[in-house]
């Protein structure tokens, strides 16, 4: 397979081995974790927790990124289609209250099959914001929830931290073609069944880089469209220099929060300012796979 799933256009021979591509990955599907995921969004993990399955690998490349392990070490356990869709129907048997597809780009053409027929229960994308329009093409009517990042404005920052300066204006596009395919949230007795979320992780040090991506969900969404996450749990990785060796300091967030709020934006989430903890970080021991 010659791989353009992602916005990298790497063009990459995916073989049954870790190929060469940006996200490093074989053809067929890799998984670190399945399980009850409670520390979502409110309205994804409800009571019961959201189906999550993380995938292995990542085109991205966040030199932050808390889930390195897997995205950039790459570990995990292949599967088949088969299993995958297993999977799925073991999670729905625990009372996931949906499935939970977390960093499954690069795997897109393996799981598809395993949508297959619709589950009994919403389909959540759960990406990097970093998606292509081919991808996305191929996800609709098969999504129910999209859970976007929207990590950068600024494009200087998106090219230092992700090798991706031209991040935003493919984010922008990707999020409005995900709003476009789902519509307006729809939620049934406190859980998300339909919609959009948009997470924007504050970065310490990095205020109007998040201020640049309030003010382009308050310019885009009316309020009520899409739900907004503000999170506070950024964590210094092994090896963080500079700004990045710092957690978010609390006059940091408070000001991101007043601003969002100043904004317009009032439907949403707000994390509490010492929400970096490790219980948002799972263990990646191939549970459930």
């Amino acid at each position: 397979m010659i791989c353009r799933l992602c916005p990298r256009q790497c063009g990459a021979e995916r073989t049954a081995q870790a190929g060469p591509g940006r996200c490093r990955m074989p053809a067929g599907l890799r998984v670190a974790r399945a399980g009850l995921h409670h520390w979502e969004e409110p309205v994804i993990s409800g009571s019961r927790g959201s189906g999550a399955v993380f995938f292995s690998g990542c085109s991205l490349g966040c030199v932050y990124c808390q889930n390195g392990r897997i995205s950039h070490g790459g570990f995990g356990k292949e599967i088949t289609t088969q299993r995958l869709r297993e999977i799925f129907e073991e999670l729905i048997a625990q009372g996931a209250h949906n499935i939970n597809l977390v960093s499954g780009d690069h795997f897109l053409p393996w799981i598809l099959p395993a949508l297959e027929p619709r589950l009994p229960v919403p389909v959540v994308w759960n990406c990097s914001g970093y998606q292509s329009q081919e991808t996305l093409d191929m996800l609709r009517g098969k999504v129910d929830i999209y859970l976007p990042d929207l990590k950068y404005a600024d494009d200087a920052l998106a090219g230092t931290l992700s090798d991706a300066p031209d991040y935003f204006p493919i984010a922008a596009r990707a999020i409005r073609e995900m709003f476009d395919q789902v519509g307006p949230c729809v939620l049934s007795h406190g859980l998300l069944q339909k919609g959009v979320v948009i997470r924007h992780l504050l970065l310490p040090g990095c205020l109007d880089n998040t201020k640049r991506c309030i003010d382009y969900v308050a310019e885009n969404f009316a309020p009520g469209q899409v739900l907004f996450s503000l999170m506070s749990q950024y964590t210094p990785q092994p090896g963080a220099q500079g700004q990045l060796a710092w957690r978010v300091r609390r006059g940091e967030y408070r000001a991101a929060m007043n601003y969002a709020q100043d904004c317009g934006i009032t439907q949403g989430f707000f994390q509490e300012p010492d929400s970096a903890q490790s219980e948002y970080t799972p263990d990646f021991d191939l549970t459930g796979v």
